[in-house]
């Protein structure tokens, strides 16, 4: 089996090498970063067109006791809810 420490730190003169030439004022986050924050924001989108259709769906009814205390007040007030159809 090959020694991996003599790899290795093969590998990093290399990259140390990389590094040194690269300009700290001109390093930007490049095509991989726009991928990433595509990728992310495609995401969101997505999760967001789901909960919404999720959200949608929810059929919400009201404890009997939450219930007859507004229809109480509806009464009193003369208003009544519109019917769900």
């Amino acid at each position: 089996m090959p020694d991996m420490s003599a790899s290795a730190s093969l590998a990093m003169t290399h990259l140390v090498t990389l590094a040194k030439e690269v300009d700290e004022d001109k390093v930007t986050p490049g095509v991989l970063g726009f991928i990433v924050f595509a990728v992310m924001a495609l995401a969101v989108w997505g999760l967001m067109k789901s909960m919404n259709r999720h959200m949608g769906r929810v059929d919400f009814e009201e404890s009997p006791e939450a219930a007859s205390g507004k229809d109480a007040a509806e009464k009193a007030s003369g208003k009544a809810s519109p019917a769900k159809g």
